[in-house]
């Protein structure tokens, strides 16, 4: 498994997390727990479990959401089985597969699939409590949203709304008031599983865990619901702790983010139908559609507990509400619209279903053969827009289609994507159809590898077991050498470098002690933080070797006090433990 597809920060933490359970508990990102990650730690706690079971390897990092991405296909079979049918389960479950974001979920260590994997068993439990009235599946399909909670945190939440439309539309229980509180009682469940984690880790006294990174209160419910939350819809999320480091702000602008093809593309009703956010499976929404459309014209006169009917209300309220918050936030990751692909798989099935048992009538082997063809197109569409060379891709779609258009409701797009991802080695922060050169910015860190496992073995040498490696401006500096290494790289203000940990006076106490000696600090533009001020400052500066092309960082070498010992510190007061 190439490094390409692993997002070395989330790695990072799950490596520092695999090697203290103390670190395992909070969520700390670097192995001291100076802070935390600025997610929830609910999928790391898988990786992190992995690696410690495996040891460190890429594929114990990734093995995890493999595992996850079958399951998960395994279990929407079950689900639209349920109420629409084995043909529709195994249509689901089929396009689930071969969709290429499930593929590049599967490549690397992003929490989405966990997020996915818990939504869908929820799906599960309540088509469950559809059919047989039981309580007992409802409240577990509030306990399956409370743990995607710890993964993905408020996004979880979305597919509340059409869990609850299904069940107070279809539920046995002839009485609303009855449904009504049965949805009250399963919400309660969920608030209750979601918060848990949270409000425990807030009674710890702040000396006793990590900062908790992406807030500047140090508190968690600020984390989840303001910088994860309110934040990435109004756009404000990046200075919720205040303004980011100089490297991060110049990261973006540059284009070196791993999100650069998606960083800047604006909300729009638009947003998900061209570009990279339709790339990864925008061909199937026809499909969907149809299907979604199909039930509702074909079932109109049945009872309100027809199960087929319940089917497009669950998945289709469920693409829905996504739909609209990934159309209105302010920024999202390309994988993100990951999580709308069960629902749009689902009424692919459902749709299936609607058209009744074969053999069929020619009106509806007509809409089929249609449907396929304006998925095949509009996958055509899209493939022209995003992809380098892509008349034979395009060529192989069409014809493929053509060929399947009787029988099939599964546009060969997706077969194609899937292989393209397979092939060129690519991840979740990639797109399936990009042009090689953006794939190329994604993959860097792979053939950067080597190259950092050996700058850390030199830097080991000068440094005494126990010590921190060195410390860094921002989380972004620290994450690849903590993932590579396993040592402490103390991060300086977390993830965007704008959080107050660790303090000046446990810096100054750091460097006092010997504890760090090396900093890697922005200089190109300098920053305006005062503890980087203050490195500058007292440190000296590394010159930079001839002949080297200028970086915005450089190096700066703060030597010990003689006879003082290196104990690590806790960042919250400065203060070290015995």
């Amino acid at each position: 498994m190439a490094a390409a597809s692993v997002e070395p920060f989330y790695g990072a933490a799950a490596r520092s997390m695999s090697e203290s359970w103390r670190d395992f508990i909070f969520g700390a990102f670097d192995p001291a727990g100076t802070v935390t990650v600025d997610k929830l730690p609910g999928a790391l706690w898988a990786q992190a479990l992995s690696l410690r079971i495996f040891g460190f390897h890429i594929w114990a990092l990734v093995l995890p959401q493999v595992a996850e991405g079958v399951l998960t296909i395994l279990v929407l079979y079950r689900a639209v089985r349920r109420l629409a049918g084995p043909a529709a389960g195994l249509t689901a479950a089929a396009v689930l597969a071969v969709t290429p974001i499930t593929v590049l979920l599967g490549r690397g260590n992003v929490s989405d699939s966990l997020l996915i994997l818990l939504l869908v068993l929820a799906a599960d439990a309540t088509s469950a409590a559809l059919l047989t009235g039981s309580l007992r599946q409802l409240l577990l399909a509030g306990v399956w949203v409370g743990l995607a909670f710890q993964a993905k945190m408020i996004q979880a939440w979305l597919v509340l709304p059409a869990l609850a439309a299904a069940y107070l539309l279809a539920a046995p229980a002839a009485r609303l008031r009855t449904r009504c509180a049965h949805v009250a009682l399963a919400g309660l469940v969920t608030a209750v599983v979601s918060l848990a984690w949270m409000t425990a880790v807030s009674l710890v006294p702040s000396q006793d865990r990590p900062y908790v990174d992406g807030s500047r209160d140090d508190s968690v419910y600020t984390q989840v619901f303001d910088y994860n939350g309110l934040g990435r819809l109004t756009g404000n999320w990046a200075t919720v702790a205040g303004p980011p480091s100089p490297l991060v702000v110049a990261a973006r602008e540059n284009g070196q983010l791993l999100t650069a093809e998606t960083i800047g593309i604006k909300p729009g009703w638009h947003r998900l139908l061209a570009g990279p956010f339709a790339a990864d499976g925008g061909w199937l929404l026809p499909a969907a559609a149809a299907g979604a459309l199909g039930v509702f014209i074909s079932r109109r006169r049945e009872d309100r507990r027809d199960p087929l009917r319940a089917a497009a209300v669950l998945w289709g309220g469920w693409w829905l509400v996504l739909a609209v918050f990934f159309s209105t936030g302010t920024f999202i990751n390309s994988y993100y619209v990951a999580a709308l692909v069960p629902a749009v798989a689902a009424l692919c099935g459902t749709g299936i279903a609607a058209c009744g048992p074969g053999p069929w009538p020619a009106r509806v082997r007509l809409i089929v053969a249609a449907t396929v063809l304006g998925c095949a197109g509009y996958g055509a569409y899209l493939m022209s827009g995003t992809a380098s060379g892509p008349v034979v891709l395009t060529a192989v779609a069409l014809l493929a289609a053509a060929a399947a258009v009787a029988q099939l409701l599964l546009p060969a797009s997706g077969t194609t994507g899937h292989l393209s991802s397979v092939v060129r080695g690519l991840g979740p922060f990639d797109i399936p159809f990009e042009p090689p050169q953006i794939a190329h910015n994604n993959q860097a860190l792979a053939a950067a590898a080597p190259a950092l496992t050996r700058a850390v073995q030199r830097i080991e040498l000068q440094t005494p077991p126990g010590d921190a490696l060195f410390g860094t401006d921002t989380s972004g500096l620290a994450q690849s050498y903590i993932l590579y290494s396993g040592r402490e790289v103390l991060p300086i203000g977390g993830f965007l470098g704008n959080v107050p940990a660790p303090a000046l006076a446990t810096l100054r106490a750091d460097i006092s002690r010997g504890y760090v000696r090396v900093f890697v600090l922005p200089v190109s533009p300098p920053g305006p933080d005062p503890r980087v001020r203050w490195i500058e400052s007292h440190c000296t500066r590394v010159p930079q070797p001839p002949n080297r092309r200028p970086v915005p960082y450089a190096d700066f070498f703060c030597g010990p006090r003689p006879g003082t010992a290196s104990q690590p510190a806790n960042a919250a007061t400065g203060a070290r433990p015995a």
